[in-house]
């Protein structure tokens, strides 16, 4: 994932929100390559998800953080989601390999959503503490892509 920067080279609050859709569109298509029909579920949890996100990242900071920007932020990262998702295609669920890629994918989307949040909500000493949540969003990503 890249940051949008403007003509100062300051990052730019970008609340997009046509990347995300397209990216959710990708993620059920890949899992409907291995005849799993969970449009519902990737929608439903990435609504609840975040929501609960903003919640938190308003609440852990003094500026906060527009609800369409953190949506936008957590749509983008979920891109790496996609990857999982059509290599579980081809590999076992259980076997060693998706646990590995599991747990880089969710790392990968957990590291660069925690960054673009920790920069858009002017944080900069609490990155643990934006990553932890954010990778619990991911992981729930995980395991609806995977199994």
């Amino acid at each position: 994932m890249m940051y949008t920067a403007g003509p100062d080279g300051q990052p730019v609050a970008d609340s997009d929100m046509a990347g995300p859709l397209l990216i959710a569109l990708m993620l059920g298509a890949a899992m409907l390559l291995r005849g799993k029909v969970h449009f519902g579920y990737i929608y439903g949890v990435f609504m609840i998800g975040c929501f609960t996100l903003w919640m938190v990242m308003t609440l852990m900071s003094e500026k906060g953080i527009d609800i369409w920007q953190t949506a936008s932020i957590l749509g983008y990262c979920l891109l790496p989601m996609v990857l999982l998702a059509f290599f579980s295609i081809f590999f076992s669920a259980t076997g060693t390999i998706m646990f590995i890629l599991t747990a880089l994918v969710v790392g990968w989307c957990a590291w660069r959503s925690s960054d673009m949040m920790v920069l858009a909500m002017e944080v900069q000493n609490e990155k643990a503490l934006v990553a932890y949540p954010i990778a619990l969003f991911y992981a729930c990503f995980a395991l609806i892509s995977v199994f």
